[in-house]
């Protein structure tokens, strides 16, 4: 099927207004997400708009490759703080992952424990809603929906509420340093329990992250340090300290090894190249031991100090059933046979539906991907 991909926000209200059924919104298509309706693509509107490093902010239009905005931080020694995911090994598509896709699937990396979700970085949007009406943050009052937090409404939302043409960001400087305290061959539960320990310590913490062992070698813990070096040295020291309950520990300080060990978190990389499904699972940090002793999965990468699990089990297995009696939420990221997100509580929907019925009253935006 061909792919709309309009080049102007107008043109793209106008596809919307006109449209006579569902349409399956995008941005680079590189989550993995398959929705029916005729599929429309933002990344043809893509561009800086406006880059202020002083004042730390940036506005590019949705469609603008993540890559490009890295490029732009880099020549300026700054960063996306929160670590967007790039999960195109993990869902095995093509494209290019873009800002727009980046802001309304709220896709956060490792650095969210410090640093915040890419939510919180957001500063305004325009987008278009579900009646081909453009509206934008602090702008156009919407009818009924006056006191919205429009731009937290939007992140997350996965393109059902308004498809977003136009994104404002903060962004920071990044660091001169990174150090890695790591850990190998820790067992599950003293691995979360080395990582909240880490994650509770004065010393600015800016990763923590577990890959269970398996076929493909032994467990590894990872907790990370960001800053000026004389710092960074200081702070992985005393955390060795800290944590020499659990193990010896070795200090990475080498830039390329220790990008490369976190990009392996952030995208999920030992899921790459191995079969079966693979879940996102949000839990308590502490519940997740629970979580992985009756799943037994084939694999898992925990993320967030435990909080985030992302497991690998055979294609066709509803680890939601697993689940039960732990609160949490699962969702299906890669594999088949059951609905990509977990249907919510009744009260919640009620609240959903009612806030896409404001935004979408045609019903026509990404129809049935969040319930």
């Amino acid at each position: 099927m061909v792919v709309d991909c309009p080049e102007t926000e107008a043109e793209l209200a106008e596809r919307i207004a006109a449209a006579a059924g569902p349409l399956a919104i995008n941005g680079g298509g590189t989550q993995g997400v398959t929705v029916d309706g005729n599929p429309v693509s933002t990344r043809a509107m893509a561009g800086l708009e406006l880059y202020e490093p002083g004042a730390l902010t940036m506005v590019a239009r949705a469609g603008t490759p993540v890559v490009e905005i890295a490029d732009a931080l880099a020549r300026e020694n700054q960063q996306l703080a929160f670590e967007p995911r790039d999960l195109r090994g993990l869902t095995g598509t093509s494209g290019e992952p873009t800002i727009g896709g980046v802001f309304a699937t709220n896709t956060s990396g490792p650095r969210r424990v410090q640093a915040g979700a890419a939510r919180d970085f957001l500063l305004g949007i325009r987008f278009v809603d579900g009646a081909g009406q453009v509206a934008k943050n602090g702008g156009r009052v919407m009818k009924n929906v006056t006191g919205y937090d429009l731009v937290k409404l939007m992140a997350g939302a996965h393109g059902t509420l308004g498809v977003l043409t136009e994104v404002s960001f903060k962004v920071l400087p990044k660091p001169e340093c990174t150090g890695v305290v790591r850990i190998v061959g820790l067992a599950d539960d003293r691995a979360v329990a080395a990582m909240s320990r880490a994650l509770g310590s004065p010393y600015d913490v800016t990763g923590a992250a577990h890959l269970m062992g398996g076929a493909d070698g032994a467990a590894v813990t990872l907790i990370r340090v960001e800053g000026f070096a004389e710092s960074v040295r200081y702070r992985a020291g005393e955390l060795q300290k800290r944590l020499s309950e659990y193990g010896e520990s070795t200090v990475e300080t080498d830039a390329e090894l220790a990008a490369a060990a976190w990009k392996r978190v952030r995208d999920v990389e030992p899921f790459h190249d191995r079969l079966g499904a693979v879940w996102r699972i949000s839990v308590k940090p502490t519940d997740a031991p629970a979580v992985l002793a009756r799943l037994q999965p084939d694999g898992a990468v925990l993320d967030w100090g435990g909080g985030l699990i992302w497991a690998l089990v055979p294609d066709g297995r509803d680890v939601r059933a697993a689940m039960n009696g732990i609160a949490g939420h699962a969702t299906l990221i890669r594999g088949t046979g059951f609905p990509r997100f977990q249907p919510e509580p009744g009260p919640v929907a009620a609240l959903s539906a009612g806030l896409r019925a404001q935004f979408d009253p045609r019903g026509i935006l990404n129809p049935g991907l969040m319930g």
